[in-house]
């Protein structure tokens, strides 16, 4: 049975994948490091892919995880990458998020208040069913706000324009934070959110199996 590695979204941990289900492989959670102050998206993904004792390892990551991912394929020619929910280029992020890069005003938000403002604002992230809903809860509340910020900065400043051969893109046309339209997903999931590991795990689970 292959050894699959899997890394979490934005403050999200190996929770995120708790509904796919997972029989056809080894499943390995890697956990978030402490980030270095100032360190860019690209340098954490590199020492994070050091926790992965692997030559040749598969890696699929949701979200900010599929970011980190791309950057360790552009450096790692034997990994095979998946990336759900998320963009392969700076040039696929919507223009909210560009504008971000200007106005970081999440450096001065309190930790409390920006988990309160998240969870006023899980709607975007997807969640359609009430297990979702509250698992997403969950993970928001036990969020490393120092961990978000740094990775919102780290996001924000990303400037990347390669997209490596070495990955698969798999994105849902429903995702409201980062809309279809924008990316040049493989595979597209009909009516997969943002967290479309959640909403939609049947037909996530069958395309990951196949394509491991």
């Amino acid at each position: 049975m292959k050894k699959v590695y899997f890394i979490g979204g934005l403050g999200a941990d190996k929770r995120i994948f708790s509904f796919l289900n997972l029989s056809f492989c080894k499943p390995i959670f890697i956990d978030w490091i402490t980030p270095v102050p100032k360190e860019s998206l690209k340098e954490y993904a590199l020492r994070l892919r050091k926790q992965i004792d692997d030559e040749s390892p598969i890696v699929v990551g949701i979200s900010f995880g599929g970011m980190l991912i791309t950057e360790m394929a552009k450096a790692d020619p034997l990994l095979k990458g998946i990336i759900l929910a998320s963009n392969k280029t700076s040039k696929e992020f919507p223009a909210y998020l560009r504008i971000g890069k200007y106005l970081p005003l999440y450096k001065w938000a309190p930790s409390g208040l920006s988990k309160k403002t998240m969870l006023a604002n899980s709607w975007i992230l997807g969640g359609i069913h009430e297990p979702q809903k509250k698992l997403l809860y969950e993970i928001v509340k036990d969020s490393n706000m120092f961990f978000v910020k740094w990775a919102i900065g780290a996001i924000l400043r990303w400037e990347n324009n390669a997209t490596p051969k070495n990955i698969i893109h798999i994105h849902g046309t429903a995702d409201k934070l980062l809309p279809f339209r924008l990316v040049k997903a493989d595979f597209k999931i009909i009516n997969g959110t943002h967290i479309l590991t959640m909403d939609q795990p049947g037909e996530v689970s069958e395309l990951l199996k196949k394509l491991i």
